[in-house]
């Protein structure tokens, strides 16, 4: 068995470089050579993990097959190779903290004192090493979040110069930096990339690669500046150049030979090609589409390009192999009323109602969803997007006026959307007690069936409020068909129109689980839908 060597990636100069989408774009171009590949993402908060965190922190907050609630770069780590990442692949600091306070207490120290080093970076490691350990990977590669100099990031990067003191070529370190262009100079300027890596240098990791991110392209004589400033090998001094969507990345990355230096600085030998048909095929499916799907993504966070990230890659993705480019309108919630619904909405080919927490924006999410009831429109609701096609339909079709949620009217006489008894009395789990992925048995006469072809699925969750089975049968009788069952608790997982020509609601995220090589069906489906005549 081959050792399992460590990579691992920082940035500096300024934050949202893209550090995520360098390491996703490494670890495919390792897994299209054949290797065995894992993505990690250390993050420097005190949060236990991102469940708790508003999206305008954070932006999305992803969730893993087994119901860890994660970073959203994990998404793109899952994205890019295209296999499930779980609860290992994300640590935080409050959770690491958490672990060491909890071995103090449990008098795991024998009385010693307890310090950052040597034990924080013992549990970091620990953690970090523990994907390693299984024997399932040839390369760990660890993406430490923030930029080098941060306070928050010190125990992450201290405990790198430990692993590859310890490791030797087993351990290797990929930092990436900025080169601005200064317009009134006419000139790209290293200097901040040379003070990045003295602060690296500073803490004891010389790193062996530098990807330099820049909006124009970099000389051979600035490279090797660069390399001569920052002590680094000059062909290991490459350049990010901006690109107009995240999937070409890997591709810049070969032709860059980031994958061809990682290998030979690991003591591989460079005796295969990565081979990027199908990742090549679907860039130039999105590249040359000629037509335009328009989707509204209806939601209350869609000022933030991050809030909604697994939904709108989702939506790339189908539209890709629909052979269509995705045009998405982000409609606010908040702002749609019965007065303008047909300005905000009477053009687009599909509808999309977002997931979400709490009442704000819902009003305009059951309008969106009436009028794409009314009209014929496709519409895709997604965890609280189904439950206000629930809520939607029991007000204009059943006539309950009053239908609700309990999580936004605890009166109400028509409780249609409502909390599992066995969730009430649970209060520290920032309100997201079903995470992870679940079953569900689809029925055979169904349009879900249709889509995926099967009848039991799983997919991951993230709620708390379910579709109040008490009310299942007069939905029926109206025509919702309760399509998608859990086969274990009897809870609703898919509801749909039989009567409308594509209107389906989901109590799970289908967009977690969508990547390059294999777009989801329903997003598939519902962009397939959306394309069709009217």
């Amino acid at each position: 068995m081959r050792e399992t060597k460590y990579i691992f990636v920082t940035g500096g100069v300024v934050s949202s470089l893209g550090k995520g989408i360098i390491s996703a774009s490494l670890g495919k171009l390792l897994k299209a050579r054949g290797f065995r590949v894992t993505n990690q993402k250390l993050d420097p908060y005190l949060n236990v993990d991102p469940g708790t965190l508003n999206p305008y922190e954070h932006g999305e907050c992803y969730v893993t097959v087994d119901g860890h609630e994660a970073d959203l770069d994990l998404g793109h780590y899952e994205r890019f190779l295209d296999e499930p990442m779980h609860r290992e692949n994300n640590i935080t600091t409050g959770f690491i903290y958490q672990n060491v306070i909890n071995k103090e207490r449990h008098g795991d120290f024998l009385g010693k004192t307890v310090q950052v080093i040597p034990h924080i970076t013992d549990e970091i490691k620990e953690n970090i090493q523990k994907l390693g350990q299984t024997g399932e990977y040839d390369f760990v590669i660890t993406e430490i979040g923030g930029t080098v100099g941060d306070i928050e990031s010190l125990p992450y990067i201290e405990s790198v110069r430990q692993m590859k003191w310890e490791m030797g070529r087993n351990c290797i370190s990929i930092h990436l930096t900025y080169v601005p262009f200064i317009a009134a100079a006419k000139e790209l300027k290293t200097k901040p990339t040379q003070h990045s890596v003295k602060e690296l240098q500073q803490a004891g990791v010389q790193p062996d690669i530098l990807v330099l991110r820049t909006e124009r392209e970099l000389s051979k004589e600035l490279r090797h500046k660069v390399a001569l400033f920052c002590n680094v090998e000059p062909d290991a001094v490459i350049q990010s150049i901006d690109v107009p969507v995240i999937y070409e990345v890997p591709l810049r990355m070969e032709l860059e030979g980031l994958d061809t230096i990682v290998l030979r600085k690991l003591g591989y030998p460079n005796d295969t090609t990565a081979d990027l048909t199908r990742w090549k095929g679907f860039v130039n499916k999105m590249k040359n589409a000629k037509q335009i799907v328009k989707i509204g993504l209806v939601g209350k966070y869609v000022e933030l390009p991050d809030a909604y990230k697994s939904i709108t890659e989702s939506l790339l993705h189908a539209s890709a192999y629909n052979d269509r480019k995705l045009k998405l309108e982000m409609i606010h919630s908040e702002k749609l009323s019965s007065e303008n619904l047909v300005e905000q909405l009477g053009d687009l080919d599909g509808i999309l109602i977002a997931p979400g927490f709490g009442n704000r924006g819902i009003e305009g999410k059951i309008e969106a969803i009436r009028y794409a009831r009314e009209n014929n429109v496709p519409c895709l609701g997604i965890c609280l997007g189904m439950q206000c096609m629930v809520i939607e339909f029991g007000r204009n079709v059943l006539g309950f006026k009053d239908a609700n949620s309990t999580e936004f009217d605890l009166n109400t006489r028509h409780n249609v959307i409502d909390m599992m008894e066995e969730q009430k009395n649970i209060f520290d789990m920032g309100g997201t007690m079903r995470l992870g992925a679940y079953a569900c048995q689809l029925k055979k006469d169904s349009l879900a069936y249709k889509i995926y072809n099967k009848e039991r699925i799983e997919e991951r969750h993230r709620h708390r409020y379910e579709f109040n089975n008490d009310y299942r049968q007069r939905y029926e009788n109206a025509g919702i068909s309760c399509s998608g069952i859990n086969p274990d608790s009897g809870l609703v997982e898919i509801i749909e129109l039989k009567s409308h020509k594509w209107f389906i609601g989901t109590q799970f995220h289908p967009e977690y689980s969508s990547t390059v090589l294999h777009p989801h069906p329903l997003f598939y489906h519902f962009i397939k839908a959306a394309i069709q005549p009217k």
